[in-house]
């Protein structure tokens, strides 16, 4: 407990001082605005509040106090080697940077930030407000202490403008990076939800079997003991009754998953977002076992889908087959379009084709052309699997093959799939 109570004081400072170091250096890189160098604008406002936004310290008041200490410290110690001028002066032209990083810090402290990170359009007013704020009590300070008290109409118009910029530019570049984290997460989560979609495709068919062999056993029980053959009626049923056990652990884990792959959705997809999914999914496959393959995508019809997870786990399974089926360079096509009421995925791919025999067994579960470097053959599901998508959709596929390659054609009522 103590230890990660240091690791977390550790982390706060470390996330402190990367602020101040990161912000220091780029408000060095700064225009001149106006006449002279008594007002400056500078990069390092807009890189302390993407700061605050990413690394959301503590105390915003704390960190903006330190960071404006260092950057008037550092802006005095490089004057003072430049121009030789002197101390006081070179303090009286830097010390009004210290209140804006002050000011801004404790705005945002004052209006929780937090609140307003799902709302980019009144986060960017805000901050817009803020700066505007920060840099006018600088700008007011800064011609204080140099003795000069004219202020033009344009200055303050160009304070504004370039608040309001440099905070929506901010706010759009971290909501930039917060859709993008949103979209991968999303993407994992889908390709999640196709494989426990497989295991609770996979798990209703086992139950089928158990419930078939539980009767089955509790029958051969009553026949034995008909026929008085007590010893082994008891031990008949004794096996229906560690099915029956089996049968009821299996039955809650179906319910559990079933739960996760339904869960409610806030979005919907279009059949082109998932065809996406699965060619970027297999364009990664294709790289992890080194081939170069292209992977092309044409449709003639798009529409939202609540049958996502099922259509990922159906066409990931057999892009995933013609990956492998390439030797180390080629092709695969997935064509979409509808045609009698039915939505069809055409998917061709330049692999070594499945033989006319092979054709007629391809789907059955266990069936496997491949074998790992010790022998071992795969289990032979994945193209069982999407058999029993298709069928659950209320879909047909066929299969054609030749030298140059397998098509996969699968055709599935569009009411079936359409949201």
């Amino acid at each position: 407990m103590v230890f990660k109570r240091h690791q977390l004081v550790t982390n706060k400072w470390s996330v402190l001082i990367l602020t101040i170091l990161i912000t220091v250096i780029a408000s060095e890189f700064k225009v001149i605005p106006f006449n002279g160098e008594d007002f400056r604008f500078g990069l390092g406002s807009a890189a302390f509040f993407f700061l605050l936004l990413i690394f959301q310290p503590t105390s915003y008041i704390l960190t903006g106090f330190l960071t404006g200490v260092v950057v008037v410290i550092v802006r005095i110690v490089e004057d003072m080697i430049i121009t030789g001028d002197a101390f006081w002066l070179i303090l009286g032209n830097h010390l009004p940077a210290f209140l804006f990083y002050l000011l801004f810090g404790a705005g945002l402290s004052v209006i929780r930030l937090e609140r307003f990170k799902k709302t980019p359009l009144h986060l960017g007013a805000i901050a817009a407000a803020l700066e505007f704020t920060a840099n006018s009590v600088e700008h007011i300070v800064r011609y204080l202490l140099l003795g000069n008290l004219h202020f033009e109409f344009q200055e303050w118009m160009l304070l504004a403008l370039v608040a309001i910029f440099r905070s929506y530019f901010v706010v759009g570049l971290y909501s930039s990076i917060v859709m993008m984290e949103q979209n991968k997460r999303v993407q994992e989560m889908l390709e999640v939800g196709s494989n426990l979609y497989a295991e609770t495709l996979y798990l209703q068919k086992s139950m089928n079997h158990i419930e078939q062999i539980t009767a089955s056993s509790h029958d051969l029980y009553r026949k034995l003991k008909s026929q008085e053959h007590l010893a082994l009626s008891t031990q008949a049923l004794k096996i229906a009754q560690e099915i029956h056990e089996v049968k009821k652990d299996s039955q809650r884990i179906l319910a559990g998953l079933q739960k996760i792959t339904k869960v409610k959705r806030e979005k919907y997809y279009f059949l082109s977002e998932v065809v996406k999914l699965v060619t970027q999914a297999n364009e990664k496959y294709s790289e992890l076992l080194k081939k170069e393959i292209v992977i092309q995508c044409t449709f003639s019809i798009d529409f939202e889908t609540e049958q996502q997870i099922p259509l990922l786990a159906l066409l990931n399974n057999i892009c995933a087959n013609a990956v492998e089926a390439i030797s180390s360079t080629g092709e695969i096509n997935i064509d979409v379009y509808e045609e009698s009421d039915k939505t069809w995925f055409i998917i061709k791919d330049t692999g070594k084709g499945i033989s006319m025999d092979d054709q007629e067994i391809v789907f059955e579960p266990g069936y496997t052309t491949k074998f790992n470097e010790s022998g071992v053959a795969a289990t032979g599901i994945g193209l069982s699997h999407a058999k029993e998508i298709i069928t659950t959709l209320g879909g047909k596929v066929q299969i054609e093959s030749s030298e140059k390659g397998a098509v996969f054609k699968i055709n599935i009522p569009t009411k079936n799939i359409r949201r």
